[in-house]
């Protein structure tokens, strides 16, 4: 992952729903064509989820996994290097043919700066390939906003809050100057299994979303906000008769290849 926060990740629980977090970056993997010389970077690349898929791909290249979180690069496997570095302030060392970035980039803010910036690494025909959640008007992530705010208003303020990631065509018309681009966004139904405490939206949500609201809380805090946050979905996300959940999910993807005019 790619923000700076007050808490390392968790690793462990972020892998609980590898499955479901592979399939868009795979999804992804699978619009990139042919490349020029150069690395392969898995930009954000967390515990690793994605490097077997490139390094199939991809398999005389060298692989560069590149996160800011201490643990979760001790916990990937599969890079022939791997690099603790801020997004933000991340450069590579030589032109990569690929910066690949699966669900990182909604952390960091001024993303027509940010993608300019990255693709401006790319050597002409190098590919810039990004998958993000665009999850924020959705009751998953939108009760974390308006319980937050109601039961903290110390703390949490909306009031001029905007989703960190656009629509889809906007990135298209952010990158046509820089190349030939692809955009689109697909949701995603997500069959959520039981939970032996909370609601099975919570499980899913609370080792990415929900962090920056718990970081925030004490400890006894985040349980009232849990429990409130539990309620909420249970009405926005009926329980199937197993105790399961589905829970739609809305991803945007953008490919860019870099022109091979300045």
């Amino acid at each position: 992952m790619s923000q700076k926060a007050t808490q390392d990740w968790n690793p462990g629980a972020y892998a609980r729903f590898r499955g479901l977090r592979l399939r868009p970056a795979l999804d992804l993997l699978a619009q990139v064509g042919d490349l020029p010389a150069g690395d392969v970077v898995d930009l954000g690349c967390g515990d690793g989820a994605v490097a077997e898929a490139l390094a199939a791909r991809f398999p005389e290249r060298r692989l560069i996994g590149v996160d800011a979180s201490p643990a979760m690069l001790e916990a990937a496997q599969g890079y022939d290097a791997k690099v603790q570095a801020d997004i933000a302030e991340w450069q590579p060392a030589t032109p990569p043919a690929l910066i690949f970035s699966n669900a990182a980039l909604q952390w960091l803010p001024d993303h027509p700066a940010l993608l300019a910036r990255l693709a401006g690494f790319l050597p002409p025909g190098g590919v810039l390939a990004v998958q993000m959640p665009r999850q924020y008007a959705a009751p998953s992530h939108r009760f974390l906003r308006d319980i937050a705010q109601t039961m903290f208003p110390d703390r949490f303020d909306f009031r001029h809050w905007k989703p960190p990631v656009a629509p889809a065509s906007d990135y298209w018309q952010a990158l046509a100057p820089l190349g030939a681009v692809q955009a689109w966004e697909t949701d995603y139904v997500q069959r959520l299994d039981p939970v032996a405490l909370g609601h099975p939206v919570r499980s899913f949500t609370g080792s990415t979303a929900m962090r920056p609201f718990v970081d925030k809380l004490t400890e006894g805090e985040a349980a009232t906000f849990a429990a409130a946050y539990d309620e909420a979905l249970g009405a926005a996300y009926p329980l199937l008769p197993d105790g399961a959940a589905l829970m739609p999910f809305r991803r945007v993807f953008f490919v860019v290849e870099r022109s091979w005019q300045p």
